[in-house]
Formats: C-alpha cells, structure tokens, sequence
C-alpha cells in the first residue's frame, strides 16, 4: 500500500513522536478504505547520521531531491517516486536507546539505488569519489546488476547499479 505523500511529511514544528503517530492513523485509514488488513509493512529505512549537512550533501550528490535547509534539521524524511521512504536522524538513537553503541568497522546496512544504465553508474561514481567520498568498489559487472559501492559520511555502503 503506498501512501499520498503528504500523509508522511513531517512538518510544521511536528515532534517525531507526533508524526509517527500521524503516520500510523494514516496507514489504518487507507488500509480500511481498500479493504484490506494491516500486515507488516517496510515503511522506511532509516540512517542514524552525525552529521546532518554532510549526511545530505551526500544523498544530494547522489541523485534524492532533498529541499534545501533541511541541514539544520535533526529528522529529514525523504520519500522516493518508488514509495521508499529513506530518513535521516540525529537524535533518536540517543534519546531512546542509550546503551546504543555505534558501529566499529566494517558495515552493517548496503543502501541500494537503482540508475538508468551503465554510463550512469560510471558517471555517478566517480561524481561522488570525485567529490572524496570513499570509493568501496569501482564500476563492474557482478553476477547480478552492473554495481559500484561508495561510503556515505557515515560508514553506510550505497550500492549504485543499473541493469
């Protein structure tokens, strides 16, 4: 079930708390509307994010149309033309979850973002390498999808494929 975007922007001095809440009465609305029972559902993916300029800067680069002047921000919310939602935080591990312990080497989250083609990946990598983001995996062809993999400001792996 996708929902109309503006049942998910967070906004208006709204508390994450107040927009989970709206959130989920939109979701019961639209389910009973089309009949159908709630069931688990992938609503978002989210990305705990030191650095909230830095973090979209990045996400910028790559391709998402994130409004300007959401870097003072400490919650951004993205949704995609796809129905995926991808937002970024700044407070909510630490508020709620304070024996959280932030991840040490390695990763533990691929983050996938689909281009029209081969050229594209090319070009998008070394767009963003080209900016010093750390490049995990030049352009190739792989068993699957033609891939490259560069690191976000914070450690997460982005997988940048086509085909």
């Amino acid at each position: 079930m996708l929902l109309p975007a503006f049942l998910i922007t967070a906004g208006g001095g709204e508390s994450v708390g107040q927009w989970g809440e709206r959130m989920a009465a939109a979701m019961a609305r639209v389910a009973e509307q089309e009949g159908v029972e709630m069931s688990v559902q992938l609503s978002m993916v989210g990305l705990m994010v030191q650095d909230m300029a830095a973090a979209l800067t990045f996400y910028r680069r790559l391709g998402l149309d994130i409004p300007a002047g959401e870097e003072t921000k400490r919650f951004v919310l993205h949704r995609m033309e796809s129905g995926v939602s991808l937002f970024w935080d700044t407070i909510f591990a630490d508020t709620y979850d304070p024996a959280r312990e932030a991840p040490v080497g390695g990763y533990r989250v691929m983050l996938e973002f689909f281009l029209v083609d081969e050229a594209a990946v090319d070009a998008k990598y070394a767009e963003l390498t080209g900016y010093g983001y750390g490049g995990r995996r030049a352009p190739v062809q792989t068993n699957g999808p033609y891939a490259a993999m560069v690191d976000d400001p914070d450690g997460n792996v982005v997988l940048i494929t086509a085909g």
